[in-house]
């Protein structure tokens, strides 16, 4: 029996994780790919997807800029709770 995925931390990091997940295939890359562009860890960027983590605003940026999207677009109107 598969083990049950974890739910996101919260509506704003199941959102912004989305997001991330939506741009990332849209420029047609891997998560490894995004995770070498963005010089993080590729099991990182597979959490930040599902909403697992809360990203530091560091990562956010470095995501955002291996994405070339602005951090702006990914963070816009995301549930506060």
């Amino acid at each position: 029996m598969p083990a049950a995925s974890k739910p996101p931390l919260s509506p704003a990091t199941g959102e912004f994780g989305k997001r991330v997940r939506a741009r990332r295939e849209t420029l047609g890359l891997s998560q490894e790919g995004l995770a070498e562009n963005s010089e993080l860890h590729w099991s990182y960027i597979g959490q930040v997807e599902r909403g697992q983590v809360n990203p530091t605003l560091r990562n956010i940026l470095r995501i955002a800029e291996a994405l070339a999207v602005d951090a702006g677009e990914l963070v816009a109107k995301l549930p506060s709770e």
